[in-house]
């Protein structure tokens, strides 16, 4: 990977040695051009359907927590499952491949990782890669979907009980996401994302349950249904909220995200996230490997086994280089 200063960064320093291949998108970078309006903000206009379902789901999720002890261990190992194949519909799906084009999928790999973006139900895969890349392009600011300097609450829930901010809306209809388009799989589950949420969320992690060991219809719905769905929430939710607050900056002080181990090991892998901010196109989002980081060892599982290449990385010299800059002196690479 060449050392010649590529990107620009949010402060307009550029990164060291931030070159990409032709093929990775630049909707990633933040533009430090970008300036909030002048004035008072918006009105904060509640979704209350929104408010309403969360708070169903919860309520639900919070039940399947007392009835764990009635659930056999073939249906917690299911609820584990699901939990991991929605998480990777996420993070590999959706965050990595989609968002960032970090590596690229064979088509039965991108078929499996857009059903389990259905089975996570957190918008479908191009709405989330839309907002995500608006969250890099304009991180926090007004154009942020969750813009973390509005508070813990907001960046990790709030923001889908409200409107968007104007400056969300339009700033996520500039961006170029003819790739997204032009993705078959990815507008297929966008056509017909509804019916495959009900499918692949709601009723199969139900009904396996039900049908293969006799699991009983109400602890299948809330055990590895809501309680695993609202798990699953809350662990991306973490990375937007408690890693843009709560940990240390070893690569640039600069910016907001932090690493957050512990979000790491819940949304399995997502929470070095001062790294993923200052090298988003990375497709470990660590320097670290495997550690923390399921979603990594199931890319390189799927690398060995000719489903997914092309895995861009950013290498030790240029990693070292960007530290001894802009890093906060938390720095712990080996």
């Amino acid at each position: 990977m060449s050392e010649t200063e590529t990107r620009t960064h949010r402060t307009g320093k550029q990164q060291n040695g931030d070159a990409m291949s032709e093929t990775s998108t630049v909707e990633d970078v933040f533009d430090d051009t970008y300036k909030e309006k002048d004035g008072p903000k918006p009105p904060r206009m509640l979704v209350w359907r929104n408010i309403i379902l969360m708070s169903i789901l919860h309520i639900g999720a919070l039940y399947g927590l007392i009835v764990i002890p009635s659930a056999s261990a073939l249906t917690l190992a299911w609820t584990a499952v699901c939990y991991l194949i929605s998480a990777l519909g996420v993070t590999a799906g959706a965050h990595r491949l989609w968002s960032h084009r970090s590596y690229k999928a064979s088509f039965p790999l991108r078929v499996f990782l857009a059903i389990g973006n259905s089975m996570a139900f957190q918008n479908d895969v191009y709405e989330w890669a839309r907002d995500h890349r608006v969250h890099h392009k304009y991180s926090e600011t007004d154009a942020d979907p969750h813009n973390a300097t509005r508070g813990f609450f907001f960046a990790h829930i709030g923001w889908l009980l409200v409107r968007k901010h104007p400056d969300v809306i339009e700033k996520g209809r500039k961006l170029d996401l003819a790739d997204l388009r032009a993705d078959k799989v990815v507008m297929f589950q966008r056509r017909h994302y509804k019916l495959s949420v009900v499918i692949f969320c709601f009723l199969v992690p139900t009904l396996v349950p039900w049908y293969f060991w006799g699991e009983s219809l109400s602890i299948a719905y809330f055990v590895p249904g809501l309680l695993r769905y609202a798990v699953v929430l809350n662990a991306t939710w973490l990375v937007n909220s408690a890693a843009h607050i709560w940990g240390n900056r070893p690569y640039d002080k600069t910016i907001n995200p932090r690493e957050n181990p512990m979000v790491a090991f819940s949304a399995i892998g997502e929470g070095f996230h001062n790294y993923h901010h200052t090298f988003p196109f990375d497709y470990s989002t660590s320097e670290f490997g495997w550690k923390f980081n399921i979603t990594t060892a199931f890319i390189d599982l799927m690398c060995s086994l000719g489903l997914a290449k092309d895995c861009k990385k950013v290498s030790k010299e240029v990693i070292m280089a960007r530290i001894q800059r802009t890093g906060d002196g938390s720095n712990k690479s080996g």
